[in-house]
């Protein structure tokens, strides 16, 4: 029989954009260090050490699809990220400490946040283009300030 929890991640996950996927994969490592760090407290060193080695599989899956010729920046700063990540976890399991792991959770959940930002505007349609106003002569300057990614 399988648990609401495993209904609902299979329902997730089929049909997913690979951003969904990567956003599911981060929910699985906040979890697995929530319980981690329950486990640390309640000094249960079994379910800490399945836990975090859990949670750094994981990471391993986030990490080895990484291409840095096509992601260039973003990808080395997310396996930067992934090294440094791991780093910690293997810290805090021969140094238990819940307040590490909480730390762990916070860094997580900051970079969980990047990836929804990243799946909104992937899904949201784009802006429409404004055409001048008909009694705006071609010569004027466009007054209207513009965004764009280089300020």
């Amino acid at each position: 029989m399988t648990s609401a929890r495993t209904a609902y991640r299979q329902t997730n996950v089929h049909g997913a954009s690979a951003i969904r996927l990567v956003i599911l994969l981060y929910d699985q490592i906040i979890h697995d260090l929530v319980q981690a760090e329950d486990a640390t407290r309640n000094r249960d060193i079994e379910r800490r050490t399945q836990m975090l080695n859990h949670a750094i599989l994981v990471i391993a899956y986030l990490q080895s699809p990484l291409d840095f010729e096509r992601g260039g920046k973003v990808a080395e700063n997310l396996s930067h990220f992934y090294d440094a990540l791991r780093h910690n976890l293997v810290a805090v399991q021969f140094r238990p400490s819940a307040p590490g792991i909480r730390q762990q959770i916070t860094d997580v959940q900051a970079v969980r946040e990047a990836w929804l930002e990243v799946e909104r505007a992937e899904s949201s349609p784009p802006a429409p283009v404004r055409s001048p106003a008909p009694h705006a002569s071609p010569a004027a300057p466009d007054n209207s300030r513009r965004m764009d990614w280089e300020g």
